[in-house]
């Protein structure tokens, strides 16, 4: 019989050895960990807590004092005003807090919750780029969101600079404003150190002298705590540098004037858009500028609502756009400039020589009509001008031809941008056959050919091209570079860059075809093409124009803008000696232009030229009042050249 060792066979004999491997493990374990926990708190605690404090701690840009606007008197036209700023940081907003962090902040700032989700949406920069959703908010409100830490996670109050423009809509297409970079700007001026949370200036001066505007941005070293907020600032590791401030051209006192004349016009002939310009034509400084309807740029520097912005884009008549450079429409009969220079200076005709007007003029057998429809007789140059003959100008182009035409637009500046400072200008139209081949894919018709003569058909200019032709006139022959600023000075007041005139051509014609073209434009007003105006005590020169546009209409009727563009010279009033100013206009010394613009005007007479008078008795202070209310009659459809 087999004898059982029931102790070496019972489970338990197994048991110890795995209790003591178990036991080893463990050991181990709590061994390497001790070991571990004490090289991160003695071996290498430095490194970790110097990690720790880099993520509280962090370099943040100091923005630099905005350089200042004045005119050229030194009239202060722009202020940076301290405001509180409201700014939220996404990802500091748990996703289900933010309808209800979004939502108290509305009711706070008394703004919907539309415009602050739509702000956040378009941040061009990252979810961690603090985003700003109000500006210029009252000091109780700013402290009621400042302490607000609870329902208001992500959210900061800090101290701003806004611009604040005292003169409002007068001078708002020459300043521009400043707002918030938008994605594409960004990605362009990320180079130079711009933020996504940055202002910059946009339209006007604000934009096109950003750069010297802007100055330098600064650095200094800040701590957070764990919700994004700045505890304090640590140290300034580098100082921001001011930026230059501008002195324009501009004369507010000229630009009260001008807009005064502007509305009144407007407003007597029930139009809704035009422009009015002053220019020196010696320097080709722009002394006013006034383009209707307009916007008041404090609406973009205090934070414009979704409401009001859409109000003004989808104004069908612009008030965004500067009329003055930004659009392009036909000249009509003030282009007579062109061809009338054209034909003098290619001798084509003489300053005496006759030329036969009709009533129409019949080119490869369609009537070209002249604008009274009886013609004149037969007249020189200087009738022709003064009385806007249509016949007689058709002739002159046809004389000329489509392509010498446009040689000689081009030698005015039409047909490409001035070079004015200030952004969005168009280049205009100056057809010829090489134009039309490539755009529209055949050459010029006769016709065609004849209308570009009178400023009609293709031919597309802006406000400030045509009145700069009109400088190269008055100031014999120097086509300058129209300019807004006038001198670029540093925080320091020493100027950075001074004024220079700039002169971009010189018209390649004598001086005795440019004495009688300017006669010729003083002739406009003392046959009294423009009726009374002759009868102020300024000697004024210029001339009128009437440009048709759209469709006709049931009538054959197209509706019509008004054009005047003149100039005085240095000595304005009229002397016993030289009764019709032609010895005056004669010179070459004019110190001041202006043009007049009434867009779709289609009133009794020329409507412009009624403002450009109305101009002319304010700045020179005469004491007779000599306009004609029954011009800005509308609905006559007449029109006056």
């Amino acid at each position: 019989m087999t004898t059982i060792d029931l102790e070496e066979h019972s489970p338990r004999a197994g048991l110890l050895p795995r209790f003591i491997v178990f036991g080893l493990i463990v050991i181990l374990i709590v061994a390497a960990l001790t070991i571990r926990l004490f090289y991160l708190q003695v071996g290498n605690g430095s490194t970790y807590s110097g990690l720790a404090d880099s993520n509280r701690i962090e370099l943040q840009a100091i923005p630099s004092t905005r350089g200042l606007i004045y005119d050229r008197t030194g009239l202060q036209l722009v202020e940076n005003v301290p405001t509180f700023s409201v700014k939220i940081r996404p990802a500091d907003v748990p996703f289900s807090q933010r309808e209800e962090v979004v939502g108290r902040l509305a009711t706070l700032l008394g703004k919907s919750s539309a415009d602050i989700n739509q702000t956040i949406d378009q941040n061009p920069g990252s979810r961690f780029d603090q985003v700003r959703v109000a500006v210029d908010v009252p000091e109780d409100v700013a402290r009621v969101i400042a302490e607000d830490h609870l329902s208001l996670p992500g959210v900061e109050v800090v101290v701003e600079a806004r611009r604040d423009y005292p003169y409002g809509s007068l001078v708002s297409q020459i300043l521009g404003y400043t707002g918030p970079v938008d994605a594409q700007e960004l990605q362009a001026l990320a180079g130079a150190g711009y933020l996504p949370d940055d202002l910059i200036g946009k339209g006007g001066v604000e934009s096109s002298y950003e750069s010297e505007l802007r100055g330098t941005y600064g650095q200094e070293q800040v701590e957070r705590d764990a919700l994004g907020r700045k505890v304090s600032v640590l140290s300034q590791v580098q100082a921001p540098a001011a930026g230059d401030s501008l002195q324009l051209t501009l004369d507010v006192g000229l630009q009260k004037e001008a807009q005064q004349a502007l509305e009144w016009g407007l407003k007597a002939a029930g139009l809704k858009s035009g422009v009015f310009i002053v220019m020196n034509p010696q320097t080709g400084e722009i002394l006013a500028m006034v383009s209707l309807p307009t916007y008041d740029d404090n609406l973009f520097a205090q934070g414009i609502s979704n409401k009001d912005f859409q109000a003004l884009a989808t104004n069908p008549f612009h008030p965004l756009l500067n009329h003055a450079i930004g659009e392009q429409y036909a000249p009509g009969s003030t282009y007579k400039l062109v061809a009338g220079t054209g034909v003098l200076a290619d001798k084509k005709i003489g300053p005496s020589t006759l030329v036969q007007t009709y009533p129409y003029l019949d080119v490869a057998g369609h009537r070209f009509y002249d604008w009274n429809k009886r013609g004149f007789g037969r007249i020189d140059i200087r009738l022709g001008f003064a009385h806007s003959s249509d016949t007689f100008f058709y002739q002159m182009a046809q004389k000329l031809g489509i392509d010498r035409l446009g040689y000689w637009a081009k030698q005015y500046g039409f047909g490409a941008p001035t070079g004015v400072d200030l952004p969005g200008e168009a280049a205009g139209i100056v057809p010829t056959n090489a134009w039309k081949e490539e755009v529209l894919g055949s050459p010029i018709y006769p016709g065609e050919t004849v209308l570009a003569g009178i400023g009609q058909g293709y031919d597309a200019v802006t406000p400030l091209q045509l009145l700069n032709a009109y400088c190269a006139l008055a100031n014999g022959g120097k086509v300058m570079q129209p300019q807004i600023v006038r001198e670029v000075i540093g925080p320091d007041g020493k100027i950075v860059r001074p004024f220079a005139p700039k002169v971009v051509n010189t018209l390649p014609v004598s001086q005795a075809v440019l004495r009688t073209m300017r006669i010729g434009a003083r002739s406009v007003l003392t046959e009294r093409h423009t009726f009374n105006f002759v009868d102020l005590p300024i000697v004024v020169a210029g001339k009128s124009g009437t440009a048709e546009f759209g469709h006709p209409d049931a009538k054959g009727r197209q509706a019509f803008s008004n054009w005047f563009a003149g100039f005085v010279p240095k000595v304005p009033g009229k002397t016993s000696a030289d009764p019709n100013g032609f010895n005056a206009v004669s010179r070459t010394d004019s110190p001041l232009a202006f043009l007049a613009f009434a867009f779709d005007s289609n009133t009794r007479g020329n409507a412009a030229t009624e403002i450009a008078k109305y101009f002319v008795q304010l700045h020179y202070h005469t004491r007779a009042d000599l306009r004609l209310s029954w011009v800005m009659q509308r609905g006559n459809f007449i029109g006056q050249e």
